[in-house]
């Protein structure tokens, strides 16, 4: 059988370097070194030219830099894979080659067993992605020629979830936190984004703050990959419950456009079954933009007179928006039996069924937030718990009924 030779592109501008590696390569039977380049513009022009399956780059060249020139390669050519040489092991020049779109990152010089490590993961890389790529190609032929294969399904996109209030203070965050927790499992992972830019504090919530944030992907939107992604999501190690968090200061904020947020929103679709949305009660154009583009819109209110009016006024508002209530489940947080404003009372005055209940738990609830430790984490069991999960239950639920309406629209 024959080998799928791993095709090599060495640029650097040290003659010594790219004979060495040559002479590296030369013994393994799987790699074949197609050329080499003395410079960035130059690797850039041969890429496009010999279209190989692994360039392994300098970071340090008189022209244009490693990082642009992969940055270049990457957006013509995704399925070449960059392997990033460098004599220094900084992390911060790591981190720009992996947003640039590098595979892999290395120290000068390497060592034999260590590269050719990288090149076999790079090129098996860069062989799968090809493949998909005319795998893909069939399938859009086949789109928009033929009837599509007898069986065939396209993967669903995941369900966007955003959770908001009208009113401040009414507990967004704890409920999107604990939510997301909720639906989070090994065939519903579950992604968490924050959508109040200026004064975000999902990642506070979790103990993960002062890590990657939103800034990270925003200016990228147009090349996300699905690898780079999850290098920037937060992972937050007790749940698996990954996170997309607000910028560290609120003047950051302005960096990321609507149209930015939207489509990394929109992205993260491909890659989790539930976008769980925190949104600020302010509605801004991002909020606005969350709210278009959700499946359901969690509309939380409390007890108090203000939140009440607001919701009623949010309802109407979707109305003029043209966005049907059928997308709104109505959750009442911080439930206290004592108070005479019942759940039922308020759905009859809003003409809005309240299909979830939270307790009002103030221990649990606020020493939550303080461990930074989400009580759908060590106190589920408590009333909070059972109220969140009750109201994931009524999420699953209104998705689903959606779903099935659509499937019999369509079929009409």
């Amino acid at each position: 059988m024959a080998v799928n030779k791993i095709r090599i592109l060495v640029v650097d501008d040290i003659a010594e370097t790219r004979e060495n590696i040559r002479k590296l390569l030369q013994f393994e039977s799987d790699v074949d070194v197609v050329g080499a380049a003395r410079s960035g513009k130059e690797g850039i022009q041969l890429a496009f030219e010999l279209d190989p399956d692994v360039v392994l780059m300098d970071i340090n060249m008189p022209d244009i830099d490693g990082i642009t020139a992969t940055d270049t390669i990457r957006k013509k050519s995704p399925y070449i894979q960059v392997v990033i040489l460098s004599v220094q092991s900084d992390q911060n020049y790591m981190r720009k080659a992996m947003l640039a779109g590098a595979r892999d990152f290395l120290t000068k010089p390497p060592l034999g067993d260590e590269l050719i490590s990288a090149i076999r993961r790079a090129g098996g890389m860069a062989h799968a992605e090809r493949a998909k790529g005319a795998q893909q190609q069939l399938i859009n032929v086949t789109a928009a020629g033929a009837p599509a294969a007898a069986g065939f399904a396209p993967m669903s996109k995941g369900k966007v979830i955003t959770v908001y209030s009208p009113k401040g203070g009414t507990g967004c965050t704890t409920v999107a936190v604990n939510l997301a927790l909720a639906l989070n499992n090994e065939d519903t992972r579950t992604v968490l984004v924050d959508a109040n830019l200026q004064f975000g504090d999902v990642a506070i919530f979790v103990n993960e703050q002062g890590k990657n944030t939103i800034l990270e992907l925003a200016p990228r939107v147009d090349e996300l990959e699905r690898e780079i992604v999850e290098d920037i999501l937060i992972k937050h190690s007790a749940s698996g419950v990954r996170i997309l968090a607000a910028p560290q200061r609120p003047e950051m904020a302005d960096q990321v456009s609507t149209e930015q947020f939207t489509k990394v929103v929109q992205y993260l679709q491909n890659m989790f079954a539930y976008v769980i949305v925190d949104t600020s009660h302010i509605l801004s154009d991002i909020v606005l933009s969350m709210l278009d583009i959700s499946d359901v819109i969690v509309l939380l209110t409390t007890q108090e007179i203000p939140a009440i009016k607001n919701a009623r006024l949010f309802l109407d508002l979707l109305q003029n928006m043209g966005l049907g209530k059928e997308r709104v489940v109505f959750a009442m947080n911080r439930h206290d039996k004592r108070i005479g404003i019942t759940p039922e009372r308020v759905s009859e005055n809003l003409k809005h069924e309240i299909l979830a209940t939270i307790p009002l738990d103030e221990k649990v609830a606020i020493t939550a937030v303080n461990r930074g430790v989400p009580f759908m984490l060590d106190n589920k069991a408590q009333p909070a718990g059972r109220g969140i999960f009750s109201l994931a239950e009524a999420v699953r639920a209104r998705l689903s009924a959606l779903e099935t309406a659509d499937e019999v629209s369509g079929k009409r």
